[in-house]
């Protein structure tokens, strides 16, 4: 697929994940090395929750190199259906780390409702694993937002889940250190279920993809007209729409005047098809036509040159 915009996204993807990746290394091993020298059930599930992000950065390094391959005899609508199925790996990762933190959290807060006061050290490395996210959170999210990637921006608000946790640590440790000793176990149980919540939003919404939800209402509603918009579209219908990966594939049957010609009624189909991949990210449009009875109508010329926009 020599697509230079599907290009732009596989390179901008890996640069991004490396850079993720780099960060997050750094993150845990001095997330989990201060946390248990701090005695920090807080700060170590913080730890772990960066090591989780290894996981997906390393799941969405597989999935950008599968996703960019050419389309092939087993898979003749291409690859990129592997960056929808990395979204929901992402998700599944996400709700199984949360649920397992939420587990350990509870079960410290049955047995040790008290707590005990954590090492003032753990506070600063919580305030600063929460600027460091909340900084990798936004350059991902720029660079998802800039090649419209949807396993990017999934990638992105993972590492915001971060920084929201890392908050909520810095919160409970603030809050241990004042005399709060159950706070730090608290704070533990919360980012395990906010861990959760953001995984079970990724996995559904990737599940809807693979099982060929159409896209927005708002989106389907503006490709339609961009169609009748095109001269010589009497009409359309059946209009189905489905994602593959962070592309739209499209199905329309056109109403064409029924006196024209094959040749004008497939060059108004390829100016209809031109139009709409020009202004949606759609991979392919497949038209049929439909005749319709229009007297009145004038008969259209066909164009001298017919191209047709890459794929």
């Amino acid at each position: 697929m020599n697509d230079p915009q599907h290009e732009s996204r596989q390179r901008a993807s890996k640069q991004s994940t490396l850079v993720s990746v780099l960060v997050n290394v750094l993150l845990s091993c001095m997330q989990l090395g201060i946390g248990l020298f701090a005695q920090s059930a807080a700060l170590i599930a913080d730890a772990i929750h960066s090591f989780s992000d290894l996981i997906s950065d390393a799941v969405v390094l597989v999935a950008n190199h599968h996703s960019s391959k050419a389309p092939d005899r087993n898979h003749p609508y291409g690859h990129l259906r592997f960056e929808t199925a990395a979204t929901l790996a992402i998700g599944a990762i996400l709700i199984a780390v949360g649920l397992g933190m939420v587990w350990g959290a509870a079960q410290r807060l049955w047995t040790n409702p008290t707590g005990s006061t954590v090492h003032l050290i753990a506070l600063p490395m919580a305030l600063g694993a929460l600027i460091a996210k909340e900084a990798l959170f936004r350059y991902m999210l720029r660079v998802a937002n800039r090649v419209n990637s949807t396993m990017l921006v999934a990638n992105a608000w993972h590492a915001r889940s971060d920084a929201a946790s890392s908050l909520v640590v810095a919160i409970g440790i603030g809050a241990n250190l004042l005399g709060f000793g159950f706070a730090d176990a608290l704070a533990a149980l919360l980012v395990g279920l906010m861990i959760v919540r953001m995984g079970w939003r990724f996995s559904i919404g990737a599940f809807h993809d693979l099982t060929d939800r159409a896209v927005e209402p708002e989106t389907t509603q503006a490709i339609l007209e961009t169609i009748l918009a095109t001269p010589g579209v009497l009409g359309a219908h059946d209009l189905k729409t489905r994602r593959l990966g962070d592309m739209i594939w499209v199905e329309v049957d056109l109403e064409m005047n029924g006196q024209l010609t094959i040749e004008a009624g497939h060059a108004i189909a390829v100016d209809a098809r031109k139009r709409v991949m020009n202004a949606f990210p759609v991979l392919d449009v497949m038209t049929h036509f439909d005749p319709v009875a229009a007297p009145h109508e004038p008969l259209p010329h066909p164009p001298s040159a017919v191209t047709y926009p890459p794929r």
